[in-house]
């Protein structure tokens, strides 16, 4: 079990690490902007997702995933328009050191126990599997905005296209 708290901690990490490498590609008018029809800015995904952790990890064990001081509705509006980078990087650490400070503080025993997300009972596994499966959906709306504004300046976070058999061939002589 405790396997299982080091696989998703790194995996929630890896999308951490993806969203990061974003942001460093962006400016602070950029974290703003919207396509057409409206979308979540990145700026307010990552109010959601900030928001979503802390009150989701705040006494995970002891009470209930969405606290009453929880604002919902209120993080999908950019109510903030002249927030900076370096804003919304305290916002995205708080509810990440949250999160994380709740996953390291777990013992193997407590995946059994059962959590509550708006009275709805999960096991303590089960409440961080819904988490490794909506704070990636988030984290791909980031870095898909993050390319869109950046175009052809985009600096990949993966394998870049025309690349795949040379990175293949580096992991297998050991590179």
């Amino acid at each position: 079990m405790r396997l299982y708290l080091d696989s998703a901690k790194k995996r929630l990490l890896s999308y951490k690490d993806l969203a990061e490498k974003t942001f460093r590609q962006l400016n602070d008018q950029q974290i703003h902007w919207q396509p057409a029809g409206q979308p979540n800015n990145i700026y307010i995904i990552v109010k959601h997702m900030s928001g979503n952790m802390l009150s989701r990890f705040t006494d995970f064990l002891t009470s209930d995933g969405e606290k009453p001081w929880r604002q919902r509705d209120a993080e999908f509006i950019d109510d903030a328009p002249d927030a900076t980078m370096s804003d919304l990087l305290d916002m995205w650490n708080k509810g990440w050191d949250c999160l994380i400070a709740a996953i390291d503080s777990l013992s193997e025993e407590d995946l059994g126990k059962t959590v509550y997300i708006r009275t709805e009972p999960h096991s303590v596994m089960d409440a961080l599997n819904r988490q490794l499966s909506h704070y990636p959906y988030h984290v791909g709306q980031i870095v898909f905005l993050g390319k869109i504004m950046r175009a052809d300046g985009w600096d990949s976070l993966s394998i870049p296209v025309g690349q795949s058999q040379q990175f293949n061939d580096e992991k297998a002589a050991g590179k």
